[in-house]
């Protein structure tokens, strides 16, 4: 009896030891279990913000680029063109550049006189009458003369879909103001559309007035994120979401939590959810700022950790039953259990770097030169774009010095600039001309500082802009003015020299009366009579391009027009051995001008054709009416030698010509454009003196005419 009390003793020993331990083992099992899945959850979270910074980062760039666009269009467009009955050629290109970005409307606002004209692509809405005074107070906030910021309305809610209005005063006309009229839906959709954290997760956005603007539960768009989910799931608390909201998304903070929900993507009930946040900048005048945030279910990183945690505790109560004998199985099943849960975490993490990876994509098939270089000038990182631009591949740039890119002078350029912004923290914007193959093309960059989590600089991003076209229009217009002031000029010298000119063949005629035909005086005064007389229809040609005065408007039909002039020209252009191809549209409407001077438009341009093409060739003249417009255009193109682009900025100028001293006076092509511009029409040059990939060689002149209005019209020539 007394030999089973050490038994008993021992076994109670045993059994408390073990009872000991099993409770040590349960609560560390415990204890290991919630602390893992705060650190994946913690860490997942992590993977969220930074889904959230690439939405961030995705719809601050856009404004910027929006807000780059209405500058532009502020600074370059003019009342005149604003109040036309048509869009303007800025105005349509500006559509074009901004439709993907979500502007669904263009509103140009006469503030002097109360009148607000609404632009939808291709159409111009009638004018509307303006309360002007809540716009004067908005735009007089700011000083428009000393930054091109935009003034961003508050989001607001038009046929139950959130808008938003960004708005800027003409340059040239205070009175004046341009407005992007931005469906916010579809400007965010590129950014957060495809997002997926996780395999189920999702983003939103609010703006600082708690008012969702994306969900994908459509019936919040629009609400008070603080009511909305209320009205729809009423016997649910949202407590925990409401102060997020409240104490750091409204208040412009970045931080991640988790909070119950009641929706997930068409599943409803209790679901706790990880959700990630983020501040982003809308505007400084006035100062606003919307949050995005990403969330995804617990249960999407729960499950497999609480079937994992339940197989240890199970092990773990055995291990103790059966310490000695089990003592190996433990540790199998412990580093089991350890790489499952590796896996478990390397999986998630990698689907959230595919996630990552899509936000990537967004960058690469941006069609804009967009790199990141350190303050040495060395490449760390280019998108597939701008490789391919420069001919190679992503890899084979990066680490290499910008000189791998541009010419020797713009890169020592740009390294300057990059150093500056290292110096500064500061964005700079550069404009510079290169060329990409054979194509001269100008850049706008935009070179910006990559800041890390503690504040220090690790990178320069540049994002650079094909603006050729937008260098086209602003010689276009320089040459428009400088055109206009020619004529102006050229009708002051003509007068001045018509009269002694006049005078001068009349002496000259007096003087040959008195001469025998056919003696030396008789012959030389002939001489002089011939030379005044072109002298006199110079003279008489600069006025025709000049002249000021009231002129009748007919109309005419193109395509007869071109048809008798052809019948002029057409033996001569063989006899050269050129070939000619007519592409005439049936039922051309007529267009405001006039058979005889429009005819001598089309002669000249005719005649220049055939001067290019001294061995033969192809002219091609086609008609056709202009889509979306109420204009008639003719296109003349030859495969002649074509004009150098150094001289095309010169060829509507007075006695300006390539032709060889003696062919050419250099007034067809400005008394032309005299013509054309008189009946409200426009003429433009394209040239290739190479043949290219892309363009053959040759010139093709563009003539376009306004459709006529069924009725004669009177107006001042200019």
């Amino acid at each position: 009896m007394e030999d089973h009390k050490p038994k008993k003793r021992m076994i109670l020993i045993i059994c408390a030891i073990a009872a000991v331990m099993l409770i040590m083992a349960l609560s560390i099992s415990l204890w290991a279990g919630r602390e893992t899945r705060a650190v994946v959850a913690d860490r997942f979270n992590e993977e969220q913000l930074v889904v959230a910074r690439s939405i961030r980062a995705h719809i601050e760039r856009e404004l910027r680029l929006l807000n780059r666009e209405i500058a532009t269009l502020a600074r370059i467009l003019r009342p005149e063109a604003v109040s036309s009955k048509t869009l303007s050629p800025e105005m349509r290109e500006a559509f074009k550049r901004s439709l993907e970005s979500g502007v669904v409307k263009i509103e140009l606002l006469d503030l002097r006189n109360g009148q607000s004209y609404m632009h939808i692509p291709y159409t111009r809405l009638p004018a509307e009458s303006l309360d002007v005074r809540p716009w004067q107070e908005a735009l007089a906030e700011k000083s428009w003369t000393e930054e091109n910021a935009a003034w961003v309305s508050q989001p607001y809610v038009e046929n139950a879909e959130p808008m938003l209005k960004m708005a800027m005063p003409l340059a040239a006309d205070a009175s004046w103001a341009i407005v992007f009229h931005l469906h916010i839906g579809w400007f965010v959709g590129g950014a957060i559309k495809e997002v997926r954290s996780g395999s189920t997760g999702y983003a939103w956005i609010i703006d600082q007035n708690g008012i969702f603007l994306h969900h994908p539960y459509t019936d919040y768009v629009g609400k008070d994120a603080f009511s909305a989910r209320g009205d729809a799931f009423k016997s649910q608390s949202f407590v925990q979401i409401n102060r997020i909201q409240r104490e750091g998304m409204l208040k412009g903070r970045e931080g991640f939590g988790a909070y119950m929900s009641t929706w997930h993507r068409g599943i409803t009930g209790e679901i706790q959810k990880l959700i990630a946040y983020t501040p982003i900048k809308i505007s400084d005048h006035p100062p606003q700022n919307w949050s995005v945030a990403v969330v995804a279910p617990v249960f999407e990183i729960e499950a497999g950790l609480a079937t994992i945690h339940r197989l240890q505790t199970v092990l773990q109560v055995l291990v103790l039953l059966i310490v000695v004998a089990a003592g190996g199985i433990i540790l199998y099943f412990q580093i089991r259990w350890s790489r499952r849960l590796e896996y478990l975490v390397a999986a998630r993490t990698q689907a959230l770097k595919r996630s990552e990876e899509n936000y990537r994509s967004l960058v690469e098939s941006a069609e804009d030169f967009i790199f990141t270089v350190d303050d040495q000038g060395r490449l760390l990182s280019v998108n597939s774009f701008t490789a391919a631009s420069f001919g190679g591949t992503p890899e084979e740039f990066v680490g290499q010095g910008l000189a791998h890119l541009f010419t020797p002078e713009i890169a020592a350029r740009q390294i300057k600039i990059v150093r500056s912004v290292y110096a500064t923290g500061k964005s700079v914007r550069d404009e510079f001309e290169l060329t990409v193959g054979e194509t001269p093309l100008w850049i706008s960059a935009n070179f910006m500082p990559l800041k890390n989590e503690a504040g220090q600089m690790g990178a320069v991003l540049c994002i650079a802009r094909d603006i050729t076209e937008n260098k086209r229009l602003e010689r276009f217009l320089i040459n428009a003015e400088k055109l206009a002031s020619m004529g102006t000029l050229a009708a002051g010298v003509a007068h001045e020299i018509n009269n002694p000119l006049g005078v001068m063949l009349g002496f000259c005629d007096l003087l040959v009366r008195k001469k025998t035909p056919g003696s030396q005086e008789y012959e030389d005064l002939k001489i002089i009579e011939r030379q005044g007389l072109q002298c006199k229809q110079i003279v008489e040609n600069l006025l025709s391009f000049a002249r000021v005065g009231q002129e009748k408007t007919t109309d005419t039909d193109l395509n007869e027009c071109l048809g008798e002039i052809i019948k002029v020209v057409q033996h001569s252009l063989e006899m050269k051995g050129i070939e000619l191809c007519t592409q005439f549209a049936e039922r051309l409407p007529r267009v405001q001008g006039d058979d005889r001077q429009l005819q001598q438009v089309f002669l000249n341009l005719i005649n220049n054709a055939a001067a290019a093409m001294p061995d033969g060739g192809l002219l091609t003249i086609r008609t056709g009416s202009m889509a979306g417009s109420q204009r008639v255009a003719v296109q003349l193109q030859d495969q002649g030698t074509g004009i150098a682009p150094e001289h095309l900025d010169h060829i509507f100028e007075p006695f300006f010509t390539t032709k060889p001293e003696g062919e050419g006076t250099g007034l067809g092509l400005f008394v032309s454009y005299g013509i054309i511009n008189k009946f409200g029409g426009t003429i433009t040059c394209e040239s290739q003196v190479h043949d290219g990939v892309d363009k053959p060689k040759g010139t093709t002149f563009t003539v376009e005419l306004p459709v006529y209005a069924g009725e004669e019209k009177w107006r001042v020539a200019s």
